[in-house]
């Protein structure tokens, strides 16, 4: 069949004739289960968006991509995709297609994470740069990516759910691979909220993108994801802690006490802090608790402000 077809918005791209049949074919590679041609054509942009989420769900969907390779319907129906075939095959770089398979391979069934795994390199094509030193770049590839994948939205229909996660998983899946132990806390903070709930399939992704022949590589990649994914956790359960202390308390020990906010009322707080953590104290009790507890312990204030806050006065 032809290599290239009209792409037009998913609501009326209709699949080049023979599409049906290699599909089922493709997925015959895919499961080891013949399939019969259903359905036939011609095949519209869901019809066919359909098939390609059975064939990514399989257990080789491998097999069934080298199919419509080879057959042509890969660049009728995703040329974005087919561009990566052979794409850095003899070149400085690894053969992009090869590990793109592979990817997809090592990712957990979850069908947009399937998506993201195929379509995760996609911008590599637009961006490659060969630098008189040798080496060869790919800068941006992700946002590039993510941008391609919104045309191949207007041909095959995605919900809306399914656009943002893939898009986002597409943008980001380089950014768990540049963890590092000195990473702040603010950052893996920014991280994990930023991953939000895709961050299962963010990292999943990230561990299946590391295909590399050196197993010291890979090692070491995976145990930096495990460790971050361990510092979002411990994070994310941190910041789920109740504050020790009320909000307001600070104002009302200034009052109390007649002292401005400063480092005196930092130390105050500092050691109402403490006592709560060692279980001295209560947590998020009335503001009376606290000033109470300091009335009946002088020597938590600062030096200059002992003493009763009667006696201050």
């Amino acid at each position: 069949m032809s290599n290239t077809a009209k792409l037009q918005p998913a609501k009326s791209f209709v699949a080049p004739p023979g599409t049906a049949e290699e599909l089922a074919a493709a997925l015959e590679a895919s499961t080891g289960e013949r399939r019969a041609v259903d359905p036939k054509d011609p095949l519209n942009g869901e019809q066919v968006k359909r098939l390609l989420d059975d064939l990514l769900l399989a257990a080789r969907p491998d097999r069934g991509l080298d199919v419509l390779a080879r057959q042509g319907v890969l660049a009728a129906i995703l040329p974005e995709v087919s561009a990566l075939v052979g794409f850095g095959e003899g070149i400085r770089h690894k053969d992009v297609w090869t590990h793109t398979q592979k990817v997809i391979c090592r990712t957990p069934p979850r069908l947009d994470l399937r998506w993201a795994a195929l379509l995760h390199d996609i911008g590599k094509v637009r961006t490659r740069r060969f630098e008189p030193d040798g080496q060869v770049t790919f800068l941006g590839h992700p946002e590039v990516g993510a941008r391609m994948f919104e045309k191949i939205t207007r041909r095959l229909p995605f919900d809306e759910n399914s656009t943002d996660r893939i898009r986002f998983l597409v943008a980001a899946h380089l950014r768990a691979a540049a963890y590092s132990d000195d990473w702040t806390d603010s950052a893996v903070r920014r991280f994990g909220r930023d991953a939000g709930d895709r961050l299962d399939d963010l990292l999943d992704l990230s561990r299946a993108d590391i295909t590399s022949k050196h197993m010291d590589k890979v090692r070491r990649g995976l145990r930096q994801i495990d460790l971050l994914e361990l510092r979002v956790a411990h994070i994310k359960m941190l910041d789920e802690k109740p504050a020790p202390l009320p909000k307001g308390l600070g104002l009302a020990i200034c009052e109390h006490c007649g002292i401005s906010p400063g480092p005196g009322l930092g130390q105050i707080m500092k050691r109402l802090t403490g006592e709560v953590e060692a279980e001295q104290l209560l947590a998020q009790q009335p503001f009376e608790y606290y000033l109470a507890a300091l009335d009946d312990h002088p020597s938590w204030l600062p030096e200059g402000q002992k003493g009763r806050p009667d006696e201050q006065r």
